[in-house]
């Protein structure tokens, strides 16, 4: 099967020669050595502040998100989330889980953030925004250089989910003044799922250490501290951790961070032009590098997810909810060749002409 979907993506062959193997026994030197280095690249690879700190995670993205909200925010905190979209509204019902302030930011579906929407909020005592910057059910990029500035100028603590966007997309850490960034392994960094990676700046860990504890299994506290030798306070996801190590030390030395933007930025361009020639409407007005979401132009967006998967051997992604039969996104991410975007090229076209695209 060819993997086009948005996560878990397709992996190297570098990569899947690891998960083959048993996973190691990790409370060694060695592995306390590894994940140093993970620290360090992810680090590097997201411009963060000096003094910031990586926290390693066995969970899904969703958990990184949710232990941010526990350990990063407080009851003291007016938070704005902006949604636009399922993972805008994940950080909202999260928020109201664990009883903080939370103001939605509403964003039309596959719509841009406009500057005024944030205006409304200044000098209201905001002080976090919460915001995914990748909208990944739309494929929707946000304006991050203009909420940057908007979090910069009324003292607002930034925290951006960019589980999608890491690797795909510009990420500047320091540039953004982001206190927090989210990832997760299955995406562009096309390892396995089960791993999500939480960078603190200074100012953010200061707030974990100071916050009360709000759980166990995530406390960001608890992976800070074994952090600092090496370590994670529960057994991790082992396997996927070294795939990780595998990864990044592939990207920094083919190219670095923006070679793998610039791959991953050309299977979008190449996708879309697909999209225009086919006659498929683009849903996001600023769409993200990691994923195309295209309108189903007959409404049966069901039934071409089905074929593609059953008839061709392809994975996209479908849509749920009330966009069910009217929406699909290609994923750009992973270990894609050209004639595998041939192939999804070709198969687009034949269902074109049975009539049924």
């Amino acid at each position: 099967m060819l993997n086009f979907t948005v996560g878990p993506v397709m992996s190297s062959r570098e990569v899947l020669d690891i998960s083959a193997e048993s996973a190691p026994y990790f409370r060694t030197p060695e592995f306390s050595q590894m994940m140093l280095e993970n620290e360090e690249l992810m680090l590097r690879f997201l411009n963060a502040p000096e003094g910031s700190r990586c926290a390693f995670l066995t969970a899904s993205g969703t958990g990184a998100m949710e232990s941010v909200v526990m350990n990063v925010l407080s009851p003291a905190d007016k938070v704005l989330v902006v949604n636009g979209g399922s993972f805008g509204a994940r950080f909202v019902q999260l928020c109201r889980l664990h009883k903080l302030q939370v103001t939605e930011v509403p964003v039309g579906f596959g719509h841009q953030l406009r500057a005024d929407q944030l205006e409304a909020f200044a000098g209201q005592g905001c002080t976090a925004l919460l915001v995914n910057m990748d909208e990944t059910s739309s494929g929707l990029l946000y304006d991050m250089p203009m909420i940057a500035e908007f979090c910069k100028y009324n003292g607002i603590m930034l925290v951006v989910d960019a589980i999608s966007a890491f690797l795909s997309d510009p990420l500047d850490m320091e540039g953004l003044g982001a206190a927090v960034v989210i990832t997760g392994s299955q995406k562009a960094l096309a390892v396995q799922p089960g791993v999500s990676v939480v960078a603190l700046s200074p100012g953010a860990v200061e707030r974990v250490y100071s916050n009360d504890e709000a759980c166990m299994y995530l406390s960001l506290k608890e992976a800070l501290k074994n952090g600092e030798r090496g370590q994670t306070p529960w057994t991790p996801a082992v396997s996927i951790l070294l795939q990780i190590n595998a990864r990044l030390r592939r990207i920094e030395s083919s190219g670095g961070v923006e070679a793998e933007q610039e791959r991953i930025a050309g299977r979008a361009q190449r996708f879309r032009a697909l999209a225009r020639d086919l006659g498929l409407e683009v849903v996001a007005e600023s769409p993200s590098n990691a994923v195309t979401g295209v309108r189903a132009p007959k409404g049966n967006a069901r039934q071409v997810f089905s074929t593609l998967k059953d008839d061709y051997g392809i994975w996209v992604c479908p849509n749920g909810g009330d966009r069910a039969d009217e929406m699909l996104r290609v994923g750009h991410i992973g270990s894609i060749t050209a004639d595998d975007e041939a192939e999804l090229a070709d198969a687009l076209r034949d269902l074109r002409a049975k009539g049924i695209l």
